[in-house]
């Protein structure tokens, strides 16, 4: 097997290779930032006097956008359920060329597979949780989901709204509740302040470890005073 470090810089190419051309919601920054936070979280969770966690948290986070059917639609240009086989097999094949041992390499595909948004937020806020997965996994979604949030986080997501074409705002509009796969990915009319109430404000109180509940009340106060900000000059209160 390749040194973790040669193994790390080829999956940084294979990143940038793949996210070329998507907007800044999505781009390889995203990738690097979620991978260096990880990374911070794994050592304040005490992970590292284990190299094999140090290299799957490390791995999984940088490969865990890889065949994302969110970012594979940025690349089609529409946003729909994009789920294309051949790119789910691009880690996997990754990960063998490289000579990841299987242990690792069934490891780091869970914890890529489990990080879809889809398929596990509405479970949690439902008190579904997923003891299932590796200790590694709570690591890397919540680093994740900590570049959803704060500063970087209302960033992305009027960058993302931006490249939709959706409205900043609509009272008209009501934020939805509930949501399905298929309704998080449908194409309709909808505005980027909801998308805060849909997902972003929810994140903070759903965070798996202790770091990244840490990290997460900074951040989410920080949006809270952005939404409030953003309402009260919308309605010309300042």
């Amino acid at each position: 097997m390749m040194e973790m470090m040669d193994i790390v810089g080829k999956a940084e190419k294979l990143v940038e290779a793949a996210m070329k051309g998507n907007d800044a919601s999505h781009d390889a920054a995203h990738v690097f930032r979620v991978r260096d936070m990880a990374v911070s979280l794994a050592l304040e969770e005490g992970l590292s006097s284990c190299s094999d966690s140090m290299e799957i948290v490390e791995l999984a986070a940088l490969l865990h956008d890889i065949g994302n059917p969110l970012v594979n639609s940025q690349q089609s240009g529409r946003l729909q359920i994009c789920e294309d086989p051949s790119e789910e097999k691009i880690v996997e094949n990754f990960l063998k060329e490289v000579g990841i041992e299987e242990s690792k390499k069934i490891k780091i595909l869970s914890i890529i597979k489990a990080m879809d948004f889809q398929a596990s937020f509405k479970e949690e806020l439902g008190g579904v949780t997923h003891d299932k997965y590796p200790p590694e996994f709570g690591i890397v979604q919540d680093a994740d989901r900590l570049d959803a949030i704060g500063a970087i986080g209302i960033a992305r997501c009027f960058t993302f709204g931006g490249s939709k074409k959706r409205v900043l705002h609509d009272p008209a509009i009501k934020p939805r509740s509930d949501l399905s796969k298929e309704q998080y990915m449908k194409k309709e009319e909808q505005t980027t302040l909801n998308h805060f109430h849909e997902k972003l404000l929810k994140l903070k109180d759903l965070m798996k470890t202790k770091a990244g509940r840490r990290m997460a009340e900074k951040r989410h106060k920080f949006m809270e005073e952005f939404v409030k900000e953003f309402y009260d000059e919308w309605d010309g209160r300042v």
